[in-house]
């Protein structure tokens, strides 16, 4: 099998010849490591080298305040946002609207201002024919309207004025509807599956509840996936954390793979995961990136591997249990994954 026909048979839940596998997506600091333990230059031949199934595809986007789409709203006023070090948790430009006139003031930013049409088909166009295209999307509205606000206060305002937090939410929604219907028309035909989500999940529990995921984020999920399906696209959906209790709402909301399995999230166990879900639902993700990956041996990466294959014969895409690898994941641990994960 090809990776496109791999990762197609294991959305569907069908034999696979071994585990579809991807990278993710290596922080900046991680990557010279790698690039030297690979010998390569650059991210497009780290991507070759490793094997990876994937080939993923940033949005790219540069407006007078941002470089990148995840970071595209400026809710403190600054020059640029800087999109290494933002944060939900800083007071945002909405923290003191209590009516829908106190929002006037904001410029909502027009994707099609600042995304290049070209450059969405040239980096579409870079990648393999037969590796799986993947865009990144991210299309995080929950985070956005939490940065907004502050997250301390926009979830007060999901409670005591649901209203507001209700069209910041709405309006942030539509941006990132116009802005990948834009990528999808530019790498119409091209792409193959699509990365969003929303961070809502903790160590050991959702940040909100269920009955509050389902009212303010899942919508908005159904919106994007809906989008995607309508171009043919698989739709991976990302949220750290332990997010078991709202598995089942994301599958009916068109979820096609929950990314990541987080290892170590309570109740994010592969094998549970599995006999609970593994008929209606792919996963992404399983080996573990905040204890495993960075001090296990070569030897303890394969096993996991090895187990998690066990546990899912077909059904996971095997990966970092976060997208983005950091500096602290020694290369040969990368290595060892990938090795154990290709083999027939």
């Amino acid at each position: 099998m090809n990776s496109k026909e791999r990762f197609f048979a294991t959305v569907n839940r069908q034999p696979v010849d071994r585990p579809a596998a991807w990278l993710g997506m290596p922080d900046i600091k991680a990557q010279p490591a790698l690039f030297d333990h690979y010998g390569v230059k650059n991210m497009h031949e780290l991507k070759l080298a490793v094997g990876d199934d994937f080939y993923a595809v940033e949005v790219p986007y540069h407006s007078p305040d941002a470089t990148a789409i995840y970071a595209a709203f400026n809710w403190y006023g600054d020059s640029v946002v800087d999109a290494e070090e933002r944060t939900l948790t800083a007071d945002g430009c909405f923290k003191e609207a209590e009516e829908l006139e106190d929002l006037d003031f904001f410029e909502w930013p027009d994707p099609a201002l600042y995304i290049d049409v070209e450059e969405c088909k040239r980096r579409v166009q870079e990648a393999p024919e037969d590796k799986v295209k993947l865009g990144i999307m991210w299309s995080a509205h929950f985070q956005d309207a939490c940065a907004s606000f502050g997250m301390e206060t926009a979830m007060m305002n999901m409670i005591a004025n649901p209203e507001i937090y209700e069209v910041v939410n709405d309006k942030i929604v539509d941006f990132y509807l116009k802005a990948n219907e834009i990528f999808y028309e530019a790498t119409k035909g091209r792409l193959d599956a699509v990365l969003i989500g929303n961070d809502m999940g903790s160590q050991r529990g959702l940040m909100l509840s269920p009955a509050m995921v389902r009212e303010f984020i899942i919508p908005g999920c159904k919106k994007l996936v809906e989008q995607a399906h309508s171009y043919g696209l698989k739709v991976i959906y990302h949220s750290c954390g332990s997010i078991v209790d709202v598995i089942p709402d994301l599958i009916e909301a068109g979820v096609d793979i929950i990314h990541p399995i987080q290892a170590l999230a309570a109740g994010m166990e592969p094998r549970p995961l599995h006999d609970k879900f593994g008929e209606k639902v792919a996963f992404c993700g399983g080996v573990d990136t905040q204890e495993l990956l960075v001090h296990g041996s070569t030897e303890e990466v394969k096993d996991k591997v090895k187990e998690l294959r066990s546990i899912f014969p077909t059904g996971l895409i095997l990966s970092p249990s976060h997208e983005a690898l950091m500096e602290d994941v020694p290369p040969a641990n990368v290595k060892a994954l990938f090795d154990e994960a290709q083999k027939l």
